[in-house]
């Protein structure tokens, strides 16, 4: 009989099979007399309810909440479905009488494993394969010294519990909420997660700590100090001061009076400086090396690389180029038997000489060598810091055809794993105080004197020589200029995808509690391989939205904060239930707690949050809300914002916040009130989930409707007033004027009565929003850019294309051109596919444009 060993991915099935040598491999099957090796491709199952569970419809109702199914099924992940049919006929073969799990060594490698087993209902005896390195030697090592199932067992049970927990959170939660929200009529999906929700607070609470901020103008003192040797430049400090925790904006070298400030200037002036200073070594230690979170911060602050993308880049060196290791890590160190490899690696690096650009990444690869810098180190190699996977770093692969971000992800990888190894910097700190009177002022100078790894970053001692200019022992400078500058404080930053990412890391911090605290030590909010996707999703959930690099809570954010606090459920939104959670997981993994008692405590926990939810009593939720600068268009009396409405304080007039499921933005609002109509704008859903575009205005009798631009069909109405609407560019058909009306942009000579064009284009196009710039680019250069998220109407799959003005004025699809593959003979095919499928979108976006114009009236909303 043989033994069947499931690898989590198919590199490590071939590391595998690599290092135990004799195999024959047959598609993605290893396979020798005792052994076949597999693999799965990440998780390939994900948890559902048994089906006389799941409710069919009417979900999102509390009279189906809470959803407490005794038991989970599994379905497959659509994009891993054949990698799991391939496993499954592995499993089932006569020939094998045992099966090894080689996932990897962690909570999710056990779940993704005993997920495949429960689904095919595999019976053999399983071993488990525990690797923390994948050196040949090591894996070796590891096959001769199996663990058996039962020692995995609580591990398992942990995996499976974080799981279930997340799922009963997650589905009870966002459904409570919804139903919550969405009980004046509509649907306005609110989700919510044990992760993406604290993230979600983190940067709410920024916000509003930059809300609440007010600016207090300060001043500081500076003075220009004249030597025999040179002029050198000082700012006045207050020797005698002490950080003060109430007020953190405090600095030495601050003054809050301007008289103060005033004062030092004049008693300084013309004045004469006696100097004292103190020089000391400073060396400062190479950087460790990347694990994901910090690779991505990295990324985002040198190049401006989301973290999905920075994955999506590093995934791509690890699998298509297999340049780097595995970079869903949390470790930033290497296993303790790694050096020989490490060795062997800088010594590959040296042929990157040949490469353009990377010749001095070579040399300094060569000089680690050189010098015999790799040698035992804890802050490299340690095995007790190795978790799942060891840190990021270069295989020794040298690299070929790769993009330019891939370059600038290889590089950075590849420039930290060699500086690791290079000694610390060494500088000469310089402290000098030159006191004026009674009036001290602060100089600090900084000269590199031993570059150490810094020199791998293009530093050197005679680049950083810049010192302060001498001052001979009892000289005393002349002062010879004093000016005073007039500062305000700033509020804090807003968050960044780095700085993001470093509070999710460290999460654990703001845990108050000690116990919980060090529970989620060394994990923060979600792990390194998830919390890029967890960003996206709360970009895609329209909880934040990018402003460059700034990461930005929308009003829906806010509103969802406000509901969680309002409804009594902290746990949602504060770090402390990862910290319970994963204290209690562990003992699960230590046989500390049965699997059933935490299950039991978590379904007690997500009865209590549909409870709050559904036993709300009162008409608003509890929250900090605006006051509106434009008056009621009704009566002109002050507009308030409620939970659910901007109502007028003196008439009867109101809205609700959230249009067909779109939260509406303050400034959006205000606008909205001010010239009675907004957009056209996206974000609005149908009752049946669609997305759609239209535009908001506020009748006559002061209702809000929707405007589809339906008017312009109607030929008995009368052409629409364009003269106060931006002009986007010339009709391809008859060269009038562009303009936005409602759900699409149309000629002006297309409406009314006496309409003598028939130019229209929709504002959305199966599901993609055309912003007005994107009109404006397409009518003035022919194409607009590259969309991602259009949706076909026959497939419902997403497709790229551009939209491209044609000869006859008509809007269409043109499609990324390819080249064909050499040697490939489907080339042509495709080609030929490719131009079907563009007639065929032809089509489909004249239907979208007639669709969306057939609207008869405008909807209430």
């Amino acid at each position: 009989m043989k033994s069947l060993v499931i690898a989590e991915k198919p590199s490590v099935a071939s590391d595998i099979a690599k290092a135990l040598g004799g195999f024959e491999k047959k598609d993605d099957i290893f396979e020798r007399e005792d052994l076949v090796v597999a693999s799965a491709v990440g998780h390939l199952l994900e948890l559902v309810a048994p089906e006389e569970f799941e409710v069919k419809r009417g979900k999102w109702s509390f009279a189906h909440l809470p959803v407490l199914p005794p038991y989970f099924d599994l379905q497959p992940l659509p994009k891993s479905e054949q990698k799991l049919k391939t496993l499954a006929r592995q499993i089932k073969r006569k020939d094998i009488g045992r099966i090894i799990n080689a996932c990897d060594a962690g909570r999710e490698g056990e779940l993704i494993f005993r997920t495949i087993v429960q689904y095919t209902k595999a019976k053999q005896p399983i071993a488990r394969l525990w690797l923390q390195s994948m050196t040949p030697s090591a894996i070796r090592e590891a096959f001769n010294h199996l663990r058996t199932d039962e020692e995995l067992m609580p591990l398992a049970d942990a995996a499976r519990c974080r799981s279930e927990a997340d799922w009963l959170v997650g589905i009870n939660g966002t459904r409570a909420m919804t139903a919550f929200n969405s009980k004046e009529g509509g649907f306005f999906k609110t989700s919510v997660g044990r992760v993406q929700t604290p993230t979600l607070a983190i940067v709410v609470e920024r916000e509003e700590a930059i809300r609440r901020f007010v600016s207090k103008p300060y001043f500081e003192v500076h003075a220009r100090f004249e030597a025999k040797a040179g002029d050198y430049l000082g700012r006045f400090v207050d020797p005698s001061f002490k950080k003060d925790e109430l007020h953190p904006e405090h600095r030495a070298e601050r003054l809050w009076d301007r008289a103060q400030a005033e004062a030092i200037v004049q008693a300084c002036m013309g004045g004469k400086a006696v100097v004292s200073e103190e020089s000391k070594s400073a060396s400062q230690s190479p950087p460790l090396l990347f694990d994901l979170t910090s690779l991505q911060r990295e990324a985002n602050s040198k190049f401006g690389f989301s973290a999905k993308n920075t994955l999506g880049l590093a995934q791509a060196l690890y699998e298509k180029h297999k340049v780097l290791t595995y970079p869903r890590t949390d470790s930033k160190a290497l296993p303790e038997d790694y050096i020989p490899t490490v060795t062997a690696t800088l010594a590959a690096l040296g042929g990157l000489d040949g490469f353009g650009g990377m010749g001095e990444i070579a040399r300094h690869a060569q000089t680690v060598l050189n010098q015999q810098w790799v040698r035992p180190n804890k802050r490299i190699f340690d095995n007790t810091k190795v978790s799942d996977h060891f840190a990021i770093v270069p295989t020794g692969q040298l690299p070929r055809s790769l993009s330019e971000p891939e370059q600038k992800i290889f590089e950075l990888v590849t420039r930290r794993f060699i500086a690791a190894f290079f000694p610390a910097s060494e500088s000469l700190v310089t402290t000098r105080f030159s006191r004026v009177g009674d009036h001290s002022f602060k100089t600090e100078g900084r000269v590199l004197v031993v570059p150490g790894w810094l020199a791998v970053y293009g530093r050197s001692a005679a680049e950083e020589a810049e010192s302060l200019v001498a001052v001979a022992p009892g000289e005393t400078p002349a002062v010879g200029e004093v000016e005073l500058q007039s500062h305000h404080t700033k509020p804090p930053a807003r968050y960044s995808e780095a700085t993001l990412l470093s509070a999710m890391e460290g999460a654990g911090k703001m845990v108050e509690d000690d116990e919980l605290r060090e529970a989620m030590s060394g994990r923060g909010l979600g792990t390194p391989a998830t919390r890029a996707a967890i960003i996206e999703g709360l970009l895609a959930d329209t909880y934040l939205h990018r402003d460059g690099r700034e990461l930005i809570p929308t009003a829906k954010a806010f509103q969802l904060m406000t509901l969680l606090r309002g409804l009594g459920i902290p746990e949602l939104s504060r770090p402390e239930l990862t910290g319970e959670w994963e204290s209690r997981l562990r003992q699960i993994e230590s046989g500390a707690l049965r699997r059933e008692d935490f299950m039991d405590e978590i379904a007690a926990m997500t009865e209590r949050i549909v409870g709050q939810a559904k036993n709300f009593s009162s008409d608003t939720i509890p929250g900090d809300y605006i006051t509106l600068a434009t008056p009621c268009p009704a009566c002109g009396g002050q507009v308030k914002e409620n939970y659910r409405r901007f109502a007028c304080t003196r008439c009867e007039f109101s809205i609700t916040k959230t249009p067909a499921g779109r939260t509406f933005e303050p400034s959006e609002v205000e606008t909205l009130l001010e010239t009675r109509t907004l957009g056209p704008i996206d974000g609005f859903r149908s009752k049946l989930g669609r997305p759609f575009v239209a535009s908001l205005r506020i009748t006559g009798e002061n209702k809000l409707e929707f405007d589809f631009g339906q008017g312009a069909d109607d030929d008995d109405a009368p052409p629409p007033d364009f003269s106060n609407t931006e002009r986007l560019g010339d009709c391809p058909k008859c060269s009038a004027g562009v303009y936005a009306l409602g759900s699409s942009y149309i000629c002006e000579k297309a409406t009314g009565p006496s309409k003598v064009c028939d130019f229209k284009s929709g504002a959305m196009i199966l599901q993609q929003t055309i912003a007005p710039e994107d009109m404006r680019e397409l009518l003035s250069t022919g194409r607009t850019r590259l969309f991602d998220g259009f949706v076909s109407a026959r497939t419902r799959r997403k497709f790229k294309a551009y939209l491209s003005k044609g000869p006859d004025g008509k809007i269409g699809f043109e499609f990324e051109a390819r080249s064909p593959s050499k040697g490939n003979p489907k080339a042509s095919t495709k080609s030929s596919a490719k131009a079907g499928a563009k007639a065929e979108m032809k089509t489909e976006i004249k239907a979208e444009v007639k669709t969306a114009t057939k609207k008869a009236q405008a909807k209430k909303a």
